[in-house]
């Protein structure tokens, strides 16, 4: 008696979740289609404008002073944020080098957290859309089987094609997930590396121009001393 009522429980509890995995599933695919959407939106709006090398920057920004090279940051075809996170940093050249170092790992790092919030949603569905497919796959195979020992075909169809169309939708949400983070990723990357490589070029440079007014600051101490 007591095993058979955790039995009825156990099978209460599994049919229960058939319906929420349903639900649960599709609206994994409507997100999944909405990213699929906004990824390419991004290519557009973003990936296919951003056309600035690197390089090339570098090179423009040699023996710049601050004013010159917040305009090479601006005419420049880099990402809006490159450009807001760059100029940031130009203008505290007033910073000691330290704290200019550290503010320098601060902005990497909030732009690194705003790409990882980006792809956290993409992430969590490309992990949990085959769980999900997985379970509205078993859950409708229990009353298929009682189904079958009963000899009702029709039951036993409709759970099977319950549970292959809840497969479907777990890899297919999951699949499209997966590539997207990817796709993401890749550029999100490849945009870190090159701000990166922007704030090195600000950093030395802002060191040099540091350099030059203080060896002015140093002659025009010495020139006073020497009138007086």
């Amino acid at each position: 008696m007591v095993s058979e009522f955790f039995k009825d429980a156990l099978r209460a509890v599994s049919s229960g979740l058939q319906i929420p995995t349903i639900i649960i599933l599709i609206l994994l695919i409507i997100i999944a289609v909405l990213m699929l959407g906004s990824v390419i939106a991004e290519y557009f709006s973003e990936r296919k404008a951003l056309k600035e090398s690197i390089p090339g920057l570098i090179d423009r920004l040699q023996g710049k002073n601050m004013s010159e090279m917040k305009t090479v940051i601006f005419s420049s075809e880099l990402l809006k944020r490159q450009k807001k996170a760059a100029e940031t940093l130009i203008d505290r050249i007033a910073y000691p080098d330290n704290t200019r170092e550290a503010l320098a790992r601060q902005l990497l790092a909030d732009e690194e957290s705003r790409y990882n919030k980006i792809t956290k949603l993409t992430d969590v569905i490309a992990r949990t859309a085959p769980m999900f497919g997985l379970m509205g796959t078993l859950i409708p195979l229990g009353p298929g089987l009682i189904a079958l020992g009963q000899g009702d075909t029709k039951t036993l169809s409709d759970s099977l094609l319950i549970a292959f169309d809840t497969t479907v939708a777990g890899l297919i949400s999951g699949a499209v997930s997966y590539v997207i983070s990817g796709v993401r990723k890749s550029w999100y990357e490849q945009y870190m590396i090159g701000l990166e490589t922007i704030f090195e070029a600000v950093l030395e440079e802002q060191s040099r121009e540091r350099k030059l007014m203080y060896r002015k600051m140093q002659q025009k101490k010495e020139s006073a001393k020497d009138r007086g």
